[in-house]
This record gives structure tokens, C-alpha cells and sequence, in this order.
């Protein structure tokens, strides 16, 4: 791959293919974590940022929310606790490269609006409040004071109903903490979030059969486990410092079951750099068994994963289904067990695209595990109808009582280093009237009862008027959402959009009338108030929270704390004399953190306890003592019924992921090595099969064209211009493409059952042939 500059955008016709790499990470991930380090930070700050990469004294990546490892659990924490693509979120978020006024000066909106989601982000930090007025071409620069005085005369005027808080995983608790009560103080729980988009599903899921909406496994556990599934996932990219925990539970006898529709390199085989067998080997083989499942086939097998345990214990009652557990601790077995064991071979292998032997032989791997953790992530939860596959999931390890005992349990893989601590925090548009009491109790307020817009909801208010303000804490809310077209002209329709930034993106190229960048601290840098140095707390995947402690200088002496970014916010639009402590919260976050330890549950004597060396762990009674606070007091099996997705002949089915050199929104490279796809972005993967049937080419220039039927008996379409054709091991039937790039073909209105998150990874289209072969 060549080398970029941040003058360079992508040029797709540098596309390079070549086979999928057999190993992940090893020596050579540690080539490309320095070299990107260095060219973004240079030598000395790469050398004062790395080794502080979650570690207890430092910060916490700004990438994945992979816990690190405690001394309580045994664990011990490496001198490079981080993967290749945690060195690059630092990297991008420490570059020396800048983006002050000039900049904007010499680009029009219009004009960034052109570049590319990579090219925007390569431009460096932004440095500077600016705003564009309206009938303004360029952004110009503001002082912070009149910044706040701008946004609050607006929303004053526009009025708490017709305004969205949106937030991404970013933020940290404290962060988080005062942005909900500022978004409630102004009379509104619209609090959508990065949430609604990715892990909403398993929260409903899990909410109503456990009565916990978060993961039930400690790190511990999955290490020790006697086998781990992993599920709808890619842990090599999107989480490599999951493979070090694989590697262990291979160390210690456990099993790897993974399924997934594409042969991921991360998921077969480990090469750890910080090994001698992962740097002179042959690294160590992951996946036991792999099974390359149809887009969308996962309730039907495990529907009859669940039969097929049912049937086991038919034959040899007593050895498999965990009686004690399902008589104590679960409701609705029997109901589950008398219409359970029947399976149609034939219409499972068609949704599954699976064989029936592989199948049992999965059951049979379940049935003789003592100890079993099942993970997943977006691959799961965003399907129509990803809540009863992960309902179905639930059933299969109540019957084996795999919850609340060691190295067994349930285990959502979350996406962003936060996000699950802004929920804990208060980041929903639904919170519990428990919450919201205590609230009103903390701070003498009558916050408001009335449910919020989750993220789809809010697009929808956009674009029928009855939200005209947006403000954004983090994130890349335009490039995030689907269906780009819609969402593009919802912001721009918009009265005020309002983005906290770190760094140049897509949603600041589509403001709305009036639009404000307000820059911020990172993870990795000092963050000074009156009180003193401050550090944040942020809860990891597995409900640890722990502090986080910035170390550089900041980008710019202008930039403001997310905290402080609030809090200033706050006394400009609720005034001096708001019950809440705004300046006290700003000068010393232990003030937040007081606050949070009587609000929020599992908090009390937060302060101290996020100063132990490995923070604490929130309570979770489905793990710690197999209770559980649903509707009925126990664990709940439930009926689900998979469906089937219409393809029509001559379309296929279509699932949006990342790359190699991405996280989530933000492009690092244009390097998907593990795939063998090097220099370009707009490409689709196909079965060679598929390919040779639709008469078409490797290289071709296509259209991908999205097909959903609207529920009226018509037809929408979507479109995303100009991708290359890729051979690639895709089941049949089934492609794949990158996101942000893909998000267009996502209609706004096809969203998941129950937990209304949009539906990326299962979209049918149709391959337009172009009229380049290359």
C-alpha cells in the first residue's frame, strides 16, 4: 500500500486483491502500530502514549471496550496492553496535525463535502469553536463564550421537544452523567445514542429474559471456559485483544466454536506478538469447529441447537439439561419443551445453510461442555430479527444453566469503549422512574416522565420538523445512520446542529442552518481545571469501571473538557441559579462523582472505589447470586419463530462491516489485509459462484441497488454508485461491503423488531453491472 498524506484522498482504481492472510496480528501488526504511531504522532509522543494504552497509571483506549485483565480474577496486565488497532485510535486522536480557522477558510462547506469520510479524518485535531451562520459558505471561528450563548438563545427559541442529546460511546461517566441531566433539566428525555444502532438488541433481549440488559461474564470466565462461541463477529479487527483471551482458553483446554458468514483470519488462527510461539510459530489455531452460517440463519439454528438439546436428554435423561437450575431458577420450561423438539431438516439447512451433521455436531459440543460463555456482536443485533435470535440464545444456555457459575454465561461484545457506561449513566430515552427520582431527589428538580426519540425516531422527527435541534456529544452521528440520503438532509434541515468533536468528519460537512464545532479534549490529554487535574471513570464490557488519566498536552490551548463543555452550557441556558452544582461539577469531577454514587445503581462510594488500582465491578445478579429481576422473578424461556428473508432470483443478501483499518466511523487506512484488500474502500464481496451466475467479473464496476418492500406492497430502492466486484469465501447468496459506504443502502424505516435498530446486515440488492473490468 502507498503511502498517504493528508492530501490524498482514496483513488479506487489503486484497488490491489490478493489472498485472505491465514494469521492475524503477529510481528506484522506490530510493524503497522509503530509505523502508523510515528508517521500520525511522531517518535516522542508515540513513546509517552503507548505504553500508558490501558494501563492503571494511564487512559483508556478511545477504541474497543475490551476489558484489560485484574489482579482479583487472577489476571495480569502486559507492558503493551493494546492491539494494532488501539494504536491506531490514539494515533489518529494525538496527531500533530491540525485544523484551525485557516483551514476553513481556505475550504467551503460545500467543497469538504466532496472528500471523502477518510480524507476529512486525516486532516488532523480541530482547534478552534467555529460556526457557520445561516447563508453562511465557510465555517468561522468564535470565542467559546459567545459559542455557548449562540446554542442557548436557540434552543431557548426552538424549545426542549423539537431538540435531540445524541451521544456516542466516547464520552466518559462523567461526561455522560451531566449530559443526561442537562438534556433533563431542559425538560426533554430525547437522549438517543450510538446504542440504538449497534447493541439495543441484545439490551431488550436480555432485559426481559434475565432482567439485565449487559453481559453476565467476566474476563475470567471466558478464559477459563470449556468452550466459547463466537458469534456474528470479527474479533481480529473490530476487537483483537479478544484473541489474547482465546489464546488462553485455548491454553487451558476450553474450545472455540465460532460461526460467522465470512472465514475471518481473526477467528481462526492467533499469532501473538507478544509471544515466542506468535513471533518464531505458527501462532495458535483458534476455531475448533467453523461454521459459515446464511446471512440471518442464526434463530433458526439455534432453534435447533435447543431441539436437538431437548432430544439428547429424551435419550439419556438427567445428563444433559440442567434440571436444579431450570426448576429453581427459570420460568416457562415446560411450555418451551412441548413445542421445542420438532425440527424441519430441510427448512433449517435452507435459512441456515448449514448441514444437518454440522449442526449436531454443535449440539453435541454444547451438550458435553461443563462451562459454556456465548458471545456476539453487531453481526447479531442487526437483524429484523436480531431480539428472538438472542432471546433463542438465552434458551440454549438456560436449559444447560449456564448463567451464574464459572466460565459460563452470556457475553454481548460491545463496540465502543463507553457505550456501555453511558447507558449505566443515564444515556436513554427510557430510563426507569427509579432513576429519574433519584434525580429530582439529588438535585431538587422534577425532571421529565414522558419516553424520548431513540436515533431512528429522532431521523424520522427531522424530517417531519418536530425536531429542528441537534447536538451532538462525539461521534459521526451522519456517517453512523442509515440511509445517508435522509439523514444528510435531516441535518440540513435542521435550525441548530451542535457537534463536540475531536477531529473533522461527515456530519460537520451537512450542518444545519446555524452549526457549531466545539472541540474537545481526547482520552490521551491533560485535562486541567480550577479543582486540579481531573481524570474520568468509563465502564468496560464486562460492567468494570475504572478510571482514565490523559497524559499529552492538549492539541490547543482552546480546547474545553466534555465536562466542562457541558457544564458551561448548562449555566448559559438554565441560568446561575440552576439547583444543579454546574461550576462545582466543571472544577473538580469528584462533585460529579459524589452525585453519581446516589443516583445511579451499583455507584455508592464511587469516588473511592474508581481509585483501586482495577476500578470495581457493578453488580449483576444473574451473575453474582442467580437472581433475577424480570416480570416473573426468574429467567425467562421464550418463543421465537424464525422467518425467513425473501432474496428474489437474480438478488442477494447483503451485510454491512468494517475494515481492518477502521472503528466504526473513522477510516485510519484503506488496508484490509486479513482480507487480502488493499488501497480501496467502494468494493463488494461475492461468491465466486455468485459471480460466473450473474454474468459477471472479478474488478467489474457495479451499482448496489437496495430492495425493501415498505409494508404497503410497494417497493424502495437505494442506492450506492460505483463498488468493484471481489471474489471472496461469502456463503451463497450472500456479499458483504464496508461501512459508511454501505449505509445508503439502509432504508430508514427497516429496523429490528422490539429494539428498532436499523437492519445493516441483511439487506437485499442487486448488483448493477457498470462498465469498467479492470
Amino acid at each position: 500500500m502507498s503511502r498517504r498524506g493528508p492530501d490524498k484522498d482514496i483513488d479506487e482504481s489503486e484497488l490491489e486483491v490478493h489472498g485472505r492472510e491465514r494469521s492475524a496480528a503477529g510481528v506484522r501488526g506490530v510493524v503497522v502500530s509503530l509505523a502508523r504511531s510515528l508517521q500520525q504522532m511522531g517518535p516522542v509522543r508515540t513513546a509517552k502514549t503507548l505504553p500508558l494504552l490501558n494501563q492503571r497509571a494511564g487512559f483508556d483506549c478511545p477504541g474497543c471496550a475490551w476489558p484489560e485483565p485484574r489482579e482479583a480474577d487472577g489476571g495480569s496486565r502486559k507492558r503493551a496492553e493494546f492491539c494494532e488497532n488501539g494504536a491506531k485510535a490514539v494515533a489518529e486522536e494525538a496527531t500533530t496535525r491540525t485544523v484551525g480557522p485557516e483551514f476553513f477558510d481556505h475550504h467551503s462547506i460545500d467543497e469538504l463535502a466532496e472528500r471523502t469520510d477518510y480524507w476529512l479524518g486525516q486532516q488532523g485535531r480541530l482547534t478552534r469553536p467555529m460556526i457557520r451562520r445561516e447563508g453562511d459558505t465557510h465555517y468561522r471561528p468564535i470565542d467559546w463564550q459567545r459559542a455557548f450563548e449562540v446554542i442557548a438563545d436557540k434552543l431557548r427559541e426552538i424549545g426542549p421537544e423539537r431538540t435531540s442529546f445524541y451521544t456516542s460511546g466516547r464520552a466518559s461517566n462523567e461526561a455522560a452523567f451531566c449530559y443526561q441531566l442537562l438534556a433533563r433539566s431542559f425538560g426533554t428525555n430525547n437522549l438517543p445514542d450510538c446504542s440504538n444502532m449497534c447493541h439495543e438488541s441484545s439490551g431488550t433481549a436480555l432485559s426481559e429474559t434475565i432482567g439485565v440488559g449487559k453481559g453476565s461474564v467476566t474476563l475470567s470466565d471466558i478464559e477459563h471456559a470449556d468452550l466459547v462461541v463466537v458469534m456474528g463477529q470479527n474479533p481480529g479487527t473490530n476487537h483483537p485483544r479478544m484473541l489474547s483471551s482465546l489464546e488462553r482458553t485455548k491454553h487451558n483446554g476450553g474450545r472455540i466454536l465460532a460461526i460467522n458468514p465470512l472465514p475471518e483470519t481473526g477467528l481462526m488462527r492467533f499469532s501473538n506478538p507478544q509471544n515466542v510461539r506468535g513471533v518464531a510459530g505458527s501462532g495458535t489455531p483458534l476455531a475448533d469447529e467453523f461454521a459459515q452460517i446464511r446471512i440471518g440463519g442464526d434463530l433458526a439454528l439455534f432453534k435447533a441447537l435447543g431441539a436437538l438439546l431437548l432430544r439428547f436428554e429424551d435419550e439419556a435423561p438427567g445428563t444433559v439439561l440442567d434440571r436444579e437450575f431450570i426448576e429453581e431458577h427459570t420460568y416457562g420450561f415446560n411450555e418451551f419443551a412441548a413445542r421445542g423438539r420438532d425440527i424441519d431438516w430441510q427448512e433449517v439447512e435452507r435459512l441456515t445453510g448449514l448441514e444437518q451433521q454440522q449442526i449436531e455436531r454443535i449440539a453435541r459440543m454444547l451438550a458435553d461442555s461443563r462451562s459454556t460463555v456465548i458471545c456476539w456482536a453487531m453481526g447479531l443485533t442487526q437483524h429484523r430479527q436480531a431480539v428472538p435470535t438472542i432471546r433463542e440464545i438465552v434458551n440454549v444456555q438456560l436449559l444447560r444453566g449456564m448463567l451464574g457459575k464459572p466460565g459460563a454465561g452470556l457475553c454481548p461484545v460491545r463496540g465502543h469503549s463507553n457505550v456501555q457506561g453511558d447507558r449505566t449513566m443515564g444515556i436513554w430515552e427510557r430510563m426507569p422512574e427509579s432513576f429519574l427520582a433519584a434525580l429530582d431527589e439529588e438535585f431538587g428538580l422534577s425532571v421529565p416522565r414522558e419516553p424520548g426519540r431513540d436515533t431512528v425516531e429522532t431521523l424520522r422527527a427531522m424530517h417531519d420538523g418536530s425536531c429542528t435541534a441537534f447536538f451532538g456529544l462525539g461521534g459521526n452521528f451522519a456517517a453512523a445512520t442509515p440511509d445517508s440520503a435522509a439523514t444528510e438532509a435531516a441535518l440540513r434541515a435542521c435550525e441548530l446542529t451542535v457537534q463536540v468533536s475531536t477531529k473533522l468528519n461527515r456530519s460537520h460537512v451537512v450542518p444545519g442552518r446555524t452549526a457549531l464545532i466545539l472541540p474537545t479534549l481526547g482520552r490521551t490529554e491533560r485535562d486541567r481545571q480550577a479543582g486540579g487535574e481531573q481524570f474520568v471513570t468509563v465502564e468496560d464490557s464486562m460492567s468494570v469501571v475504572h478510571g482514565s488519566r490523559g497524559r499529552l498536552e492538549p492539541a490547543s490551548p482552546d480546547l474545553l473538557s466534555e465536562v466542562a463543555i457541558v457544564s458551561e452550557l448548562a449555566r448559559t441556558l438554565l441560568g446561575e441559579d440552576h439547583p444543579v452544582p454546574w461550576r462545582e461539577f466543571e472544577n473538580d469531577y469528584d462533585r460529579v462523582r459524589e452525585s453519581i454514587a446516589r443516583v445511579v445503581p451499583g455507584c455508592a462510594d464511587y469516588n473511592n472505589r474508581v481509585r483501586e488500582p482495577d476500578g470495581f465491578v457493578l453488580p449483576h445478579p444473574p451473575r453474582d447470586s442467580r437472581t433475577f429481576p424480570t416480570a416473573t422473578g426468574k429467567a425467562n424461556f421464550t418463543d421465537n419463530v424464525p422467518d425467513m428473508i425473501h432474496v428474489p432470483e437474480g438478488r442477494l443478501l447483503l451485510q454491512s462491516l468494517r475494515s481492518h483499518d477502521q472503528y466504526n466511523t473513522t477510516i485510519y487506512g484503506l488496508s484490509d489485509r486479513y482480507r487480502g484488500v488493499e488501497n480501496a474502500r467502494r468494493v463488494v464481496l461475492v461468491n465466486p459462484v455468485d459471480i460466473a451466475e450473474l454474468d459477471l467479473a472479478e474488478g467489474q464496476t457495479v451499482d448496489l441497488v437496495s430492495e425493501w418492500a415498505d409494508g404497503s406492497g410497494g417497493i424502495e430502492e437505494r442506492r450506492a454508485d460505483s463498488f468493484r466486484v471481489v471474489g471472496y469465501a461469502t456463503p451463497r447468496g450472500c456479499v458483504a461491503a464496508y461501512y459508511p459506504e454501505a449505509n445508503p443502502l439502509v432504508p430508514l424505516d427497516s429496523v429490528a423488531e422490539y429494539s428498532n435498530t436499523p437492519v445493516s446486515k441483511a439487506v437485499v440488492v442487486r448488483l448493477e453491472p457498470g462498465r469498467t473490468v479492470v
